[in-house]
């Protein structure tokens, strides 16, 4: 039984690269500029809540966790704000 071979592919085709799209990101300049900004604003709202010693203060118990909210708030914001479309 003898084993036959394939005629070689004649190699007289031409490969041609295909053009580079410019490169999309899923965040635009802003979404990471509101992300940044969310960032800070949850980090003070947690140097609001380590405070002084006094653990019942207002700002401890009502307005630290309610900064820190609006900074998670943004994040999400940030996160789901369709970038804008600049052509």
């Amino acid at each position: 039984m003898a084993l036959q071979s394939k005629p070689a592919a004649s190699k007289t085709t031409a490969t041609t690269k295909p053009e580079a799209a410019p490169v999309q990101f899923i965040f635009g300049k802003e979404n990471y500029r509101l992300l940044i900004i969310s960032i800070a604003i949850v980090a003070l709202g947690f140097f609001l809540m380590a405070g002084t010693t006094d653990i019942y203060s207002t700002t401890k118990i009502v307005i630290a966790p309610i900064v820190v909210l609006a900074g998670f708030a943004l994040g999400f914001v940030a996160i789901l704000k369709k970038p804008s479309a600049k052509a």
